[in-house]
């Protein structure tokens, strides 16, 4: 596999195979450099990480890998993460900043797909800028109903370990509010994947500040995303709980230009495998 480094910020045409990425890092508006990989040809696809997970944690570079049998895939390091840089203090505004320096990357365009977190800054994103064309949206952690508790206190407490520093607590704090078992969690520090999770634990505020206003129990308000108006699937695993595939069935209604799916047998714990053909099919439409 040949990995070839940016040079300038800039890329070159898209002219390498599927499993040759190409390496490079784009200038957000306020200076931040934001790294990324790109693989395949064809139409752009920038995908978008929930909390925690970045190029080098999570199940995006196994998505980028099947999507770029017939997209230019654009993996992504959100910002604070693996090889992007950061800029004090943090606003959702810089992130949807960073979307845009990725989509200028692309040449303008691109569909955009999003997990958890990652997902609500993907509508964002749409509801702010041009040039994304499609939204593919998996599992929005809304809280739309009182089938579960609210974050607002589990946000508190996440912010308040991060600025002490805390960061063990950080992560088994948020693991703790997403419904982790408790057995799961004490497990966690144990494994070679901890450390790769401190090293971001920094940045669970930044989707707390993407997500907890949507986290309330109350209803999605209709004009929430109202300038979202390209083709959006919207989808959620059919064994997730009650209060997740409650939620994204409301996303899909409250959006202009929606359809809603449910993933037979899959949870919040993305697929892969499963997850692609659904969103190639969804692209390629």
């Amino acid at each position: 596999m040949t990995v070839l480094e940016a040079s300038e910020g800039r890329a070159p045409k898209i002219t390498q195979e599927a499993t040759s990425p190409f390496v490079g890092k784009v200038l957000s508006k306020d200076g931040a450099a934001i790294a990324f990989d790109r693989i395949g040809n064809g139409p752009p696809v920038i995908l978008i990480d929930g909390a925690l997970c970045y190029r080098g944690m999570g199940q995006s570079g196994q998505l980028a890998e099947l999507l770029a049998q017939h997209f230019a895939v654009f993996a992504y390091d959100r910002r604070g993460r693996g090889g992007s840089g950061n800029t004090a203090p943090y606003a959702v505004e810089r992130e949807v900043e960073d979307i845009a320096a990725l989509l200028s990357e692309a040449g303008g365009a691109a569909f955009v797909w999003g997990t958890s977190s990652g997902a609500v800054l993907a509508l964002e994103a749409a509801n702010r800028l041009n040039g994304i064309k499609k939204l593919a949206l998996y599992e929005a952690p809304l809280i739309v109903d009182d089938c579960r508790s609210t974050t607002e206190d589990d946000w508190v407490r996440i912010g308040a370990a991060v600025a002490d520093d805390r960061r063990s607590d950080a992560v088994k704090l948020f693991l703790k509010a997403v419904g982790a078992p408790g057995f799961f969690i004490a497990l966690m520090p144990l494994l070679p994947m901890w450390s790769k999770l401190k090293a971001v634990a920094h940045t669970l505020p930044y989707d707390g500040a993407i997500v907890k206003d949507n986290q309330r129990g109350k209803p999605l308000p209709a004009s929430q995303w109202a300038s979202v108006t390209v083709p959006a699937l919207v989808m959620n695993g059919g064994k997730s709980p009650v209060w997740m595939r409650n939620a994204n069935r409301s996303l899909a209604s409250v959006l202009s230009n929606a359809q809603y799916r449910a993933l037979e047998g899959q949870t919040h714990m993305l697929k892969p495998k499963v997850h692609a053909p659904m969103v190639v099919e969804f692209f390629k439409d």
